[in-house]
């Protein structure tokens, strides 16, 4: 093992050295930089989280500009990129950093792991790449590199794998540069052990990879259980009037928490428009308002997310009066809608009014 383990690093770092990404948050050791990156490549790949972290450093270049920016702003910098938790947690953490740390970023594990919405893995990385700490990382990438390279089935997903995993990274990690180690399986993982069948003819570990050796490859990592995914059905009112339109603020524990959106009718199934019309809360939402003008046809749409599959509509209504039933809600400026941050759902909608408004 302490012999396949030096191979290993070895021959990790010189592949890395030659094929290694060049990437800004690479290019420094400021655990602030490292941390922002690290929260928006969870569920995001590089090509798509790349512009957002150059956007967001240059706004939020450190703890405290961070922890004083409005939650809005921090929202709408994170815009399309989803799974909006993530800018949330961060911006309650900088905060917290900037009480408990004097604006320091805390430069140990167990300090770092105590930040709101940073687990392990981000915490190992933080701890290895921005000070040098002996903490293994092990995300989708190493679990995969690791199960080939050892042959191993244990499914990833269950409470026995993880602890698996996580100690035989721990067991291989070059102690001496566990930053560079680190960034290097993960990187191979990225770019050369590939989900489903990949070319092991290139990898500098096939020699001495189980699965390349049994041709497994395609069959590790083994995962227990696949996710159920729920549809949910939400029609979308953009009233607007003299100019106005109302958007309102997610609350609670549902999806895009904190984000703004168009007034909204969720039914439990599939609805189309007549029947929307019966409902008490089309009544509500329209009662008082004179005239309606439904001013184009419908927008639909179909937006996956994790566990869910939003089948969306949107229509697009000018009334004569400033409807009561929304004075609960923020009146906006048509023209300044754009300021606020909403879903990818509601941004689709936008491009799609825009593209349309162009052509006619």
């Amino acid at each position: 093992m302490e012999e396949v383990n030096e191979i290993l690093i070895s021959r990790l770092e010189q592949w890395y050295a030659t094929h290694a990404r060049e990437l800004p948050w690479r290019a420094t050791r400021d655990a602030y930089c490292i941390w922002v990156s690290e929260i928006i490549l969870q569920q995001t790949r590089v090509a798509q989280g790349y512009d957002y972290y150059l956007r967001f450093i240059e706004r939020f270049p450190n703890v405290k500009e961070l922890a004083m920016a409005p939650e809005d702003e921090v929202m709408k910098y994170w815009q399309g990129l989803g799974y909006y938790s993530r800018a949330r947690n961060m911006h309650a953490a900088a905060k917290d950093i900037v009480l408990r740390f004097g604006a320091a970023f805390p430069s140990n594990f167990e300090d770092i792991r105590s930040l709101k919405g940073v687990g392990d893995y981000t915490a190992a990385a933080i701890a290895s790449i921005a000070f040098g700490l002996p903490h293994a990382v092990v995300d989708g990438n190493v679990y995969r590199v690791l199960s080939r390279l050892f042959g191993v089935d244990i499914p990833i997903d269950t409470p026995q794998g993880k602890r698996y995993f996580s100690q035989l990274a721990q067991s291989l990690l070059h102690r001496d540069n566990p930053g560079l180690y680190n960034q290097a399986i993960m990187e191979l993982g990225a770019l050369q052990c590939t989900p489903g069948a990949c070319d092991c003819s290139d990898c500098p570990l096939s020699d001495i990879c189980v699965a390349c050796a049994s041709r497994t490859v395609a069959q590790l990592p083994v995962k227990q259980g696949k996710v159920s995914i729920k549809s949910r059905y939400f029609h979308y009112f953009v009233i607007s009037c003299g100019g106005f339109t109302w958007l309102k603020k997610r609350e609670g524990k549902d999806i895009w928490r904190n984000l703004y959106e168009y007034p909204l009718i969720e039914t439990p199934e599939e609805a189309d428009f007549i029947e929307i019309q019966r409902t008490e809360e089309y009544r509500k939402l329209f009662d008082g308002v004179g005239k309606i003008a439904f001013v184009d046809q419908p927008y639909t749409c179909r937006h996956v997310l994790t566990h869910r599959v939003i089948h969306a509509t949107f229509y697009t209504v000018e009334v004569e009066s400033f409807p009561a039933s929304l004075s609960h809600l923020t009146p906006v400026a048509v023209a300044d809608v754009e300021q606020f941050a909403v879903s990818r759902l509601t941004e689709l909608y936008h491009q799609y009014r825009e593209k349309k408004l162009l052509h006619e």
